[in-house]
């Protein structure tokens, strides 16, 4: 069998904190990712983004644009914000985000391959609130959405080969204390 391939945008999403977050409270914790992801759901779909799958705390999306793709993080970091302003912060669901513009691989609804491990990776590496993204995501974005970018340098991300040109946008009234300074 033939695999297929494509181009695509892709987003990884998880929740800060969460482990912290579950052993404090798993009920209540559980219940408002569920609201928070629901509360994103009509951003994704007005962006042209599936779903691909969830993982706890964690998104897979894919988007026919990654400027699309960039478009809908902006609008979920600041979806997020306005959702968490009267919230604690110890309490607060903040989220980090990894784009990438990468091939993948096609199996059935799921799409696998170097292209979603580097926007996983990204994403893991991502301050709270934030969104990073590859030096191939930035190449496309730039000059095409209003928002401000720093330079993250190349980095080594985890089990992928080469390192990564890394990009963060800079996201107005971010909920956590930004880790830029310096940058």
């Amino acid at each position: 069998m033939t695999q297929r391939r494509r181009l695509a945008a892709i987003m990884a999403v998880d929740v800060a904190g969460y482990s912290r977050l579950m052993g404090e409270d798993e009920t209540g914790t559980a219940k408002e990712v569920l609201a928070h992801r629901e509360a994103a759901r009509p951003l994704i779909a007005s962006n042209g983004g599936r779903i691909v799958k969830t993982m706890g705390d964690g998104l897979l999306l894919e988007f026919p644009s990654i400027v699309a793709a960039a478009e809908c993080a902006i609008a979920v970091q600041r979806l997020m914000v306005e959702r968490n302003a009267d919230v604690p912060e110890a309490k607060r669901i903040v989220y980090r985000i990894g784009l990438h513009l990468g091939d993948v691989l096609i199996e059935g609804d799921d799409i696998l391959g170097d292209g979603v491990n580097i926007a996983a990776r990204l994403e893991g590496i991502a301050e709270p609130g934030g969104i990073w993204l590859s030096g191939a995501a930035y190449e496309q974005v730039r000059g095409k959405i209003d928002a401000g970018f720093a330079d993250r340098g190349e980095q080594a991300l985890k089990n992928i080969a080469r390192p990564v040109r890394v990009y963060s946008i800079s996201v107005s009234n971010k909920v956590a204390a930004p880790a830029q300074a310096g940058v």
